[in-house]
């Protein structure tokens, strides 16, 4: 089956995908393990205890991936978006699924750029953080990639059973 032109804007926006996920990943460097935790911490102190434990090395790294996921966010908003209407151009979607993988994205992005923000402003202001506010951003963490993961997997595995 030939490539149509949705498929190539999907294309294009995944790779865009893969190449800022990369970057950010290589910018992290050892700090990488260290930012799933910080995103599901669960209490001020655990938080805190994360970035206290980073050395030089990784807290420079784990700064210096923020200026980069601020753009992340709409860049997997729009392969996600672009993945939708790739699928749903293949095999057409109920108004229902077409709108929430329309929508998905964007609040997942959203939730990111929440996330970004807060953790950021916190590398260098630990004495405001809180229990509640950890809880809330992570909390927006677990949304983020529940929308994200599940739009995926939905538009992975339509695009899969389209090509057969």
């Amino acid at each position: 089956m030939a490539l149509t032109k949705a498929d190539r804007v999907f294309l294009s926006w995944a790779a865009a995908y893969v190449a800022s996920q990369a970057n950010i990943l290589r910018v992290l460097g050892s700090a990488r393990p260290k930012l799933l935790k910080i995103q599901t911490a669960t209490s001020a102190a655990s938080y805190r205890a994360i970035l206290d434990g980073m050395d030089a090395r990784e807290l420079a790294g784990y700064r210096a991936h923020y200026p980069l996921d601020m753009l992340h966010p709409m860049i997997y908003a729009m392969a996600l978006r672009a993945g939708a209407r790739a699928l749903d151009a293949r095999a057409p979607l109920s108004p229902h699924t077409r709108e929430f993988l329309e929508r998905a994205p964007v609040v997942s992005a959203a939730g990111d750029y929440i996330e970004n923000v807060v953790g950021w402003y916190l590398i260098d202001h630990r004495q405001r953080i809180t229990d509640a506010g950890t809880r809330v951003v992570s909390a927006i963490s677990a949304a983020k990639w529940a929308l994200a993961l599940g739009s995926l997997g939905y538009i992975a595995q339509g695009l899969a059973r389209s090509l057969r």
